[in-house]
């Protein structure tokens, strides 16, 4: 898995280089300016149209304005919000949150655009089941050019990174957080979940888009009230640190986060890097998914259709997204607190950090054989969990991941600290006299160190524990849920642990459509119960023990998102002036009074 990581990680470096981060934020304000701040437009009218005040049963589309906001956002509110955002503050810092807000705003006019796109050019032949979204624009706006043949090759280049996000990001992820937090909270074997998952999702995707936006416009109102109220609880018992914590994630936007406790430190460059990725993940602006759902929307008028889009990334990012991080960042999980506050354990004081070749280790090295093959790896005792620890994720599983932080070497110019995350697996033998253990990984320690760790061994700054402190690895949205617990603790996990289960269903069941349409392009409707099959079992997939830290799950959906970026940009590029004409022309005709709402009709 370690060289299927490293692959992954080498893909998405140059997929989510500075440039195209910078490239996404460009194309947001050129639209927005483009628009004249069609942001406003979203939370004046779109509200209006989604509330039904413009709607006509005589229209072409299969479910209503309300029922595609709802498809759309139960695939954009989802794990993203719970466990990417815990993941971006983790890795980025606090000042990863700035550049999030930074994306909700820009992402309303990418929004906003990509929609009015797809229904400009989306497939009404039967009014019932439209089709829609970037590889209809591509291949019919093309075909208007006479260029039909490559406006098709660009949509199924298309519909190949949206089948990789489906697979990835929209449901691989959701399952394995979720099969993490219930592991977390019930001691329940992840395939487990897996399975039921699967089966739940099985039930609701057979039946279409239809069933679909009509179990999401349910689902998703009620799962976004719950989520809300959990994290307004936490906030109200810490509006005392709001302030300071608003102006630390603007502090850390521009400058480095200190490393304390158990955050590592964060450069201004890395929050951005993080912040920026986990929001697109997120909100999926510019991803080119979601026009994929509004296009079922039963309207003749393509614009008011695309400025309830608008509200998405508003209400994932600026919203959902926002509470996620205060919520994290007011507690104080970053860091875990002070001394044993929230530490799962003590080493003994003497533990080592030893060093071979480029790698450091924690404890003695010792031979392992893992899948039959002999690997040299750290050990030390496993501490008991402290009162604290216990009440946060409690007794000791087989296979918890586990962290310390040791110290040493050059500066990292990602964290801006000399800090590294030293990681590890509990290991409960199941022999009855053999004591529990901790098999540590290597680390690579490659940012500057390594061409100089025998130099700081002979001078005597050979690295070392930061503190011979023992914490438990809480990923995504087990993080969330330890910071909910600090607050109210042992309610958090429970708390999350619903919330995981109704976010990453609503995701799943959106993405599976996202795909299927894929699917319908490339290779006609004889071909979706066959993708169906395989979207279930990659759930049962996602829950077996392959991925198992922040970073590979991360990677895992920066895969999907930044692929579809790729491809779906340059679309909106070549094709936004027809946009932009068809918005100010909506515009114009709702002053002129030619657009009026139901009942003036």
């Amino acid at each position: 898995m370690d060289g299927f990581n490293e692959f992954i990680e080498s893909i998405t470096t140059v997929i989510w280089a500075d440039w195209v981060l910078y490239t996404v934020l460009a194309v947001g304000l050129l639209f927005t300016l483009w628009s004249g701040i069609c942001q406003w437009r979203a939370l004046t009218h779109g509200v209006a149209v989604t509330a039904g005040r413009y709607d006509n049963p005589d229209d072409p589309g299969a479910i209503s304005h309300f029922q595609a906001l709802s498809a759309a956002l139960s695939a954009t509110v989802g794990l993203g919000n719970i466990g990417g955002v815990a993941i971006a503050i983790a890795i980025g810092g606090p000042g990863a949150v700035f550049w999030m807000w930074v994306v909700g705003i820009v992402g309303m006019a990418l929004k906003t655009t990509e929609v009015a796109q797809s229904m400009l050019f989306r497939d009404t032949d039967d009014p019932d089941n439209p089709h829609g979204g970037p590889m209809f624009v591509a291949h019919r706006g093309f075909k208007k050019w006479n260029a039909g043949g490559l406006g098709w090759a660009i949509g199924a280049l298309f519909c190949l990174t949206l089948l990789i996000s489906a697979a990835t990001g929209g449901n691989m992820f959701q399952a394995w957080n979720v099969g993490d937090i219930t592991r977390e909270a019930m001691d329940l074997p992840k395939w487990i979940t897996g399975v039921i998952l699967a089966v739940i999702v099985a039930t609701v995707i057979i039946g279409g888009i239809k069933r679909i936006g009509s179990v999401a416009s349910v689902l998703v109102p009620f799962m976004c009230v719950l989520y809300v109220l959990i994290a307004l609880a936490v906030l109200v018992l810490n509006l005392g640190a709001i302030p300071d914590v608003i102006g630390l994630i603007f502090k850390s936007a521009f400058s480095p986060s200190e490393a304390g406790g158990a955050f590592l430190g964060g450069s201004a460059g890395y929050a951005f890097l993080w912040g920026m990725k986990r929001a697109l993940f997120s909100s999926e602006a510019g991803q080119g998914s979601s026009p994929i759902a509004h296009s079922a929307a039963q309207t003749k008028e393509p614009i008011s259709e695309s400025v309830v889009a608008g509200l998405e990334p508003f209400i994932d990012t600026m919203v959902v997204c926002t509470l996620t991080a205060l919520v994290i960042l007011c507690t104080g999980a970053l860091e875990r607190g002070d001394g044993l506050d929230g530490a799962d354990g003590q080493f003994a004081s003497n533990v080592p950090v030893t060093m071979q070749d480029d790698t450091w280790t924690v404890g003695t090295p010792t031979e392992f054989t893992i899948d039959g093959e002999t690997v040299m790896m750290g050990r030390t005792e496993l501490p008991e969990r402290t009162e604290h620890g216990v009440l946060m994720g409690g007794e000791w599983h087989n296979g918890d991941n586990v962290f310390t932080i040791a110290e040493g070497g050059d500066v990292n110019e990602d964290t801006s600290s000399n800090r590294v995350m030293m990681s590890g697996n509990v290991i409960l033998p199941e022999e009855p006299d053999s004591p529990p253990y901790v098999r540590w990984k290597t680390v690579s320690v490659d940012h500057g160190s390594v061409s100089s760790w025998v130099t700081l061994a002979e001078q005597g700054h050979a690295p070392e524990l930061v503190e011979p402190l023992l914490y438990e690895d809480y990923v995504g949205a087990t993080f969330t849920a330890y910071a909910i617990n600090r607050q109210f603790p042992g309610i958090g996990t429970w708390l999350i642990l619903v919330a995981s289960w109704l976010f990453a269903i609503s995701t799943m069941i959106s993405w599976s459509y996202y795909g299927e349409q894929g699917v319908v392009y490339l290779f006609g409707n004889m071909a979706v119960p066959f993708y169906k099959i395989v979207y279930c079992l990659l759930i049962v997939v996602a829950t077996l023990p392959i991925v198992s830290t922040t970073s590979e799950i991360g990677n895992l959906s920066d895969l999907g998102t930044g692929i579809m970026l790729w491809v779906n940009i340059p679309i909106m590029l070549i094709f936004g002036f027809i946009a932009m004409k068809a918005y100010h022309s909506y515009f114009r005709r709702l002053r002129d009074g030619e657009i009026k709402p139901r009942n003036q009709q």
